[in-house]
């Protein structure tokens, strides 16, 4: 049983007060309805959930995943084993948090499937940080009604078997979720715009999986839990006509932008990343800035614009774009410059008028030549989120080492790890550049157009990530 996950940004702490008891609960069931008394709020705003001695302030029924687990205080620990029957479920807390982070120690004796639930409600969908300590399980992967993220550092920083420091963060709408082990963050990850509707607060939730046959042995323990509340900030903010500004918790998260919307500062021909785009060297390359866009044209001598900067590693990407009748494009990612295709030596995730251009060409394409396909080696789903011819599209990418996934207009298309994919068309991922510029394609049509652009481009926003090192 998994749940769900979001991304946000954290910004001035306020004190929350959490009722906690005083009655010892050894089992688990209707017996842990708790009995209220004063708050204990501890230093830098957090606050004590648990007393070491009951599970006062807990509770199993509540939640969207309510169960039946057989969940006991042991030794200063909350110890959650499966029932008879192999029953699993959560245990939740009876406060409601909204934006806030969340820390406890944590201690599985493996093989086990555990996990932080945040948001949690019934009927509405919260997040889960994955904490399965088993064979090809996942620590601190984010799941909701299926995953959302896969886990790109929690198992390195995992220590099996030993208490490991959980801290977890969850904050704004759509959730934007941070993870660390230990003081190394793991896990910074934002649920993609328009992903369906989820809970606006709810519960935390500690997790017995359940159905699980685990050995007699098998359990999660969780000791030193507490929270502490945050101020949700937007990281973007509506700047009229279509485009968006960051705000200032958008550069704390660490945003920055790529596209000015005034002119290509920042932004090369083929070959020259060193050399400016005059506006005449753009409209030659077949490149214009108009009404905050940039914007490919059909006609010119350029194949493509890049980053002048060329060492994009480990980043996440949000950009809009939208394309006329017949349009073939793309969005380079880590691509170099070696007279190779930047598709391949890179990464190139496909911009295609997915609704004509098979009529037009007269050709049939492959699965990962449509819109949103990761070129030679991913396909989208068959019914992608593609909007009409004219519409603006909003594409989020995450990069993190060979971890690579892709959202268009909110649907996340596919989560990857490179390193175990074997590409249709072009070199092995392993051979590829770490490393490169980001990049949008000016490809040919498919046929005669009336429009003299292709394909536009705008909101182009970049952050750096880091991915946690093997200890």
């Amino acid at each position: 049983m998994k749940t769900l996950i979001t991304t946000v940004l954290a910004g001035s702490v306020t004190y929350f007060a959490f009722a906690l008891g005083s009655v010892l609960m050894p089992s688990a069931g209707a017996d842990l309805a708790a009995r209220a008394v004063e708050p204990v709020p501890t230093f830098g705003g957090w606050t004590n959930l648990f007393d070491g001695k009951t599970l006062n302030g807990w509770t199993e029924k509540g939640g969207r995943y309510d169960g039946d687990a057989d969940w006991t205080v042991e030794e200063g620990a909350i110890v959650g084993r499966e029932a008879e029957g192999a029953r699993g479920g959560l245990l939740y807390t009876e406060g409601f948090y909204k934006d806030f982070e969340f820390e406890c120690d944590v201690k599985i004796n493996a093989p086990f499937d555990s996990g932080i639930f945040v948001r949690m409600v019934p009927k509405e969908r919260g997040a889960q940080f994955t904490l399965d300590d088993r064979p090809n399980g996942e620590i601190c992967g984010i799941y909701s009604d299926g995953y959302l993220f896969h886990e790109t550092g929690g198992t390195k920083a995992w220590r099996t078997g030993e208490w490991c420091r959980v801290r977890v963060r969850c904050i704004g709408d759509p959730m934007h979720l941070v993870a660390w082990i230990d003081g190394e963050r793991v896990l910074d990850y934002r649920i993609p715009d328009g992903n369906g509707a989820y809970a606006k607060d709810g519960r935390i939730g500690i997790q017995v999986h359940g159905n699980m046959n685990d050995p007699e042995d098998a359990a999660v323990r969780f000791k030193n839990l507490r929270v502490r509340t945050l101020e949700a900030r937007e990281e973007f903010k509506e700047a009229g006509d279509g485009q968006l500004a960051l705000t200032a918790a958008g550069e704390a998260a660490g945003w920055d932008t790529l596209f000015n919307g005034t002119d290509l500062s920042g932004w090369r021909a083929p070959n020259a990343p060193d050399v400016p785009l005059t506006e005449a060297g753009a409209l030659a390359a077949g490149l214009r800035v108009q009404d905050g866009e940039l914007q490919a044209l059909m006609k010119g001598a350029a194949a493509y614009v890049r980053t002048a900067r060329g060492d994009w590693k480990d980043f996440e990407l949000r950009m809009d774009f939208r394309i006329a009748k017949l349009a073939n494009s793309g969005l380079f990612l880590r691509s170099v410059e070696d007279g190779s295709n930047p598709s391949f030596n890179g990464h190139e995730v496909q911009i295609l008028d997915d609704f004509n251009w098979e009529a037009a060409s007269g050709s049939k394409l492959a699965p990962y030549q449509f819109t949103g396909g990761l070129y030679g080696a991913v396909a989208a789903p068959k019914k992608t989120a593609l909007n009409p011819i004219g519409e603006w599209n909003t594409y989020q990418v995450f990069c993190v080492g060979t971890r690579m996934q892709c959202a268009l207009n909110g649907r996340i298309l596919w989560d990857v790890d490179t390193a175990t994919v074997k590409p249709k068309q072009g070199p092995s991922f392993a051979d590829r550049a770490p490393q490169g510029f980001i990049g949008m394609q000016r490809h040919g049509a498919a046929g005669k157009t009336d429009s003299d652009v292709g394909a536009a481009f705008r909101n182009i926003f970049i952050r750096e990530l880091s991915v946690p090192t093997a200890r």
